[in-house]
């Protein structure tokens, strides 16, 4: 006769069971976000890997250089565009490094909100707007009051 398994142990021809999955009482690491491995392969150096995020902090140093410069709006227009580069990025690249912080969806709509904003606020800024909003004297009027 056999003898009995002891508990926890498989008896001879019998499958393991699956055991339930448990989470970990506390969080040791974060998950990496989707599309957060690297923009190119291991054997290139680590800027060449970083591109996408390099090219975007590229486009907003130079857009505060300009913008220190005394010419502020065409600063702040390349801080915008840099950010809505970096939102097109994120959306067509399947793997852009560091610029992958959050999903895709969440870093796609925070790119394009952000650098949207920017690019017509300093279309908007007095004096002499290029992009003119008829009722916004109105809303700084009712509001001032």
């Amino acid at each position: 006769m056999a003898a009995e398994p002891e508990p926890g142990e498989v008896a001879a021809g019998e499958a393991a069971a699956p055991r339930p999955h448990r989470y970990a009482l506390w969080t040791r690491t974060t998950a990496r976000p989707e599309g957060g491995g690297r923009a190119a392969g291991r054997d290139a150096s680590a800027p060449a890997r970083q591109w996408p995020i390099l090219v975007v902090l590229g486009g907003v140093a130079l857009g505060l250089v300009l913008t220190a410069a005394d010419h502020f709006r065409a600063g702040t227009v390349i801080v915008g565009a840099a950010l809505l580069v970096g939102g097109a990025m994120r959306f067509t690249l399947p793997s852009v490094g560091m610029l992958a912080v959050r999903s895709r969806f969440t870093d796609v709509i925070t790119y394009l909100v952000l650098g949207t904003a920017i690019v017509l606020l300093a279309l908007m800024v007095q004096p002499d707007p290029i992009l003119d909003v008829p009722f916004l004297e109105d809303i700084i009027r009712f509001s001032v009051r």
